[in-house]
């Protein structure tokens, strides 16, 4: 197999796509594939309106169909529905080459955040975006249920993994906070609810790693909270592993990869009864899930953490990515 992979999401960009993505292409050889990918790095760009660390790619239908003629793939995966992903279903469209797609980000609800569009005319457009696909993956059971109900179909799972020798609980605490450290990591943008965790009356310190176009009001709005800005590897790690609870206020995420970060690194959860939260913690023992996120946080305090460590080992990008390869394979032997 020879696929190419078509993101708008990418490098230096770190969200969950771009992990996701970056993890296939390392299982990859173990799957007999070889993964070209079609990114932001190839074309000019612009930053996003009223985000501007999104940088949107100047590029067209001809230009993605010379590349694929030059890439000569098996297989194609849309992994975005951004100007790349649109320009390359437009591109298969013409051809008549078959690919299968995925669906990361809830954007009507981020749209809607942001903008007057009602979220009903953004469903409408992803529907039909994804409509031509041989199938469209998605990361939970509860996202397929949803997904469903709104009239998308061809839908395959595809869950994610966790890299468990680099998140681990260790004995060291690298914050010097008063505890109980409550945590949230990801990004700091408006569809991330993070009002709800930072107005909570909670007892230590709450700690946002991350960086977005929400951070410097929030860091004005609650200075008691401690802003680390973005982080990475070993220094990301060790900080999971300084807090006793992760916080996840999210209402729109379709999974969360944090939250296997966080489970791996022997942190309880505290979020809301949501998609994402829902279908990871399920019945655990490893999360507190209520709409009161202040008495989730306080709850996930007593949880056991090589309880949440365990259960965050289930999780694997191997796992991951034989799901992967393997929903391309039988959408393609479907034709």
């Amino acid at each position: 197999m020879r696929l190419l992979i078509a993101s708008d999401a990418w490098r230096p960009k770190v969200n969950g796509v771009v992990r996701s993505l970056e993890h296939m292409a390392e299982e990859a050889p173990r799957f007999g594939a070889e993964i070209v990918f079609l990114t932001p790095e190839r074309f000019r760009s612009f930053p996003m309106p009223t985000y501007p660390e999104i940088r949107l790619s100047l590029v067209g239908q001809a230009s993605i169909a010379r590349l694929m003629e030059e890439i000569a793939p098996t297989h194609v995966h849309i992994a975005t529905e951004g100007p790349i992903g649109l320009a390359t279903r437009l591109a298969c469209a013409r051809e008549g080459r078959a690919f299968t797609t995925s669906y990361h980000t809830r954007f009507p609800e981020y749209v809607a955040a942001r903008t007057r569009i009602p979220e009903a005319w953004s469903y409408g457009a992803l529907k039909r975006f994804h409509r031509a696909a041989r199938a469209m993956m998605v990361s939970t059971p509860s996202l397929e249920r949803e997904l469903t109900g709104r009239g998308f179909g061809n839908i395959m799972r595809w869950t994610r993994g966790v890299d468990t020798t680099l998140f681990r609980p260790r004995k060291e605490r690298v914050m010097d906070a008063a505890s109980p450290i409550f945590l949230y990591v990801g990004r700091v943008a408006v569809e991330k609810n993070l009002d709800a965790f930072l107005s909570l009356d909670l007892p230590g310190t709450k700690v946002i790693v991350g960086d977005g176009p929400a951070r410097g009001e929030l860091e004005r709005r609650y200075p008691q909270a401690r802003f680390l800005g973005a982080l990475a590897g070993e220094d990301l790690a060790r900080v999971y592993a300084s807090a006793d609870v992760f916080v996840f206020p999210s209402l729109t995420d379709t999974f969360g990869i944090v939250l296997l970060e966080a489970l791996a690194s022997g942190l309880p959860i505290a979020a809301f009864p949501v998609t994402g939260p829902l279908d990871v913690i399920g019945a655990s023992g490893c999360g507190i899930l209520d709409w009161n996120l202040r008495q989730a946080a306080l709850e996930a305090l007593a949880l056991p953490k090589d309880r949440c460590r365990a259960y965050g080992e289930t999780f694997t990008w191997h796992e991951s990515a034989r799901q992967f390869f393997s929903n391309i394979e039988k959408a393609h032997a479907a034709m």
